[in-house]
């Protein structure tokens, strides 16, 4: 959406929800004629007629998970003790929900000969999903670097599509899952820790010119700012995102 269009709204009919990871649920709509986004864009969705709300209200931004070309849309969101969440959890199929938007830039960069590096932050992966899933779906030869942080394995959300994704597209996508609360063998075979300086030096030992992408909750996204910055990544080549509990 350029900088002069008004946000539209739509009124969306609920298709399914399951659990996206331990904590986590998604949900998918029927998508509504006219409704064009881009990769990484997200809504406002507004519940209608919850049966209770609290002090924040009923409205909340909502990351885009599926890909444009995808016939529904997906967002996906952590399951907290909260009027609004508990509403939403709640819904059942068929029901309907408000959304505004598509709102804002948060997209991969146009040269695709510069690798965007992903750093991603317990739920978010949602708006790197949809950037991923659209990159590879259009074959735009660009290449992806995704490192993911999680406590543990069940915390992960879209952990096995990555996995498949990154199988399927290694010339394309590169992933690394980590675990930052200590795991046994028996449960995660992969890295373990924080996305650290060495780790982040090797990414960029490995890529000329990527452009580093971070999105996670508030104190993630700030430690992993100042961590590129510390690494002589240029504050040009770093966008971020932040999502606050609520």
């Amino acid at each position: 959406m350029t900088a002069y269009e008004k946000p539209t709204g739509f009124e969306l009919r609920l298709i399914r929800q399951e659990t996206a990871a331990w904590g986590t649920v998604a949900l998918a709509f029927e998508k509504p004629a006219g409704f064009r986004f881009k990769a990484g864009q997200s809504v406002d969705l507004t519940l209608i007629d919850p049966p209770e709300t609290d002090a924040k209200g009923s409205r909340r931004a909502l990351s885009i998970v599926s890909a444009p070309f995808e016939d529904e849309l997906v967002f996906a969101t952590r399951l907290r003790d909260s009027a609004f969440k508990r509403t939403l959890w709640g819904l059942q199929p068929g029901a309907k929900v408000r959304i505004e938007g598509p709102f804002g830039s948060f997209g991969l960069h146009g040269d695709v000969t510069r690798p965007a590096i992903l750093l991603a932050g317990g739920i978010g992966i949602t708006p790197f999903m949809s950037m991923i899933r659209h990159a590879l779906h259009d074959a735009a030869k660009r290449r992806l670097v995704l490192l993911y942080s999680n406590r543990q394995p069940r915390d992960a959300a879209y952990l096995a599509e990555l996995q498949q994704l990154a199988s399927r597209h290694g010339d394309w996508l590169e992933f690394t899952p980590t675990m930052t609360e200590r795991v046994s063998p028996t449960e995660w075979q992969g890295r373990q820790g924080l996305i650290d300086r060495a780790l982040i030096a090797s990414v960029i030992a490995e890529h000329a010119r990527p452009v580093f992408y971070v999105v996670g909750p508030p104190a993630m996204v700030a430690a992993m700012k100042e961590l590129l910055a510390g690494s002589g990544v240029s504050e040009d080549d770093i966008r971020s995102e932040d999502f606050g509990g609520y």
